[in-house]
């Protein structure tokens, strides 16, 4: 798998899935979420009010990871996933690993070979985005998957710089 990082707007990658950094409600909200949902279109709302409504009553639980159409992104599919709240008192890691294994694992499920994904749980989740960085590399190297080409797109250049020195640091 090629590991590329990308400093921007992850509503404007090619690939066949993009991962939304999503809240529990699968409804929207703000960052990566609001972004994806209002790029995307309402299509992509009303895909999210049926798993609701089907499978997910009470909300996506945290450290999962499940599929929707994606509407006007250049993307097939929107794979939502919800981070963990950073917590210095509880160690929440493998919940984040878990973010990005579990997208993983649905992109494999439908086939998707690109998959861009955000720096889960680094916005208003306050995880820190060395910490993050680590994660995010070391699970997605890990993983057994068919993804061929995955993109961790970084909205700030201090969020772009930290994930570059990681993956270095990792051995890319």
């Amino acid at each position: 798998m090629r590991i590329t990082l990308v400093q921007g707007d992850i509503t404007v990658q090619h690939v066949d899935a993009v991962v939304n950094a999503a809240n529990s409600s699968l409804l929207g909200g703000g960052g990566v979420d609001g972004a994806i949902h209002r790029r995307g279109g309402p299509v992509i709302l009303a895909a999210c009010r049926e798993l609701r409504a089907s499978h997910y009553g009470e909300g996506l639980p945290t450290g999962q990871a499940v599929a929707t159409v994606a509407g006007e992104l250049p993307a097939r599919w929107v794979i939502h996933t919800v981070g963990p709240v950073f917590s210095a008192t509880e160690n929440r890691s493998h919940l984040l690993a878990s973010c990005y294994r579990e997208s993983l694992r649905v992109a494999d499920e439908l086939g998707a070979t690109s998959v861009a994904f955000p720096a889960i749980s680094t916005g208003v989740y306050r995880w820190p985005v060395d910490d993050a960085a680590r994660i995010a590399i070391g699970t997605v190297r890990a993983a057994p998957t068919r993804v061929t080409d995955l993109r961790l797109v970084l909205f700030t250049a201090d969020a772009y710089d930290v994930f570059e020195r990681t993956l270095e640091t990792e051995g890319a």
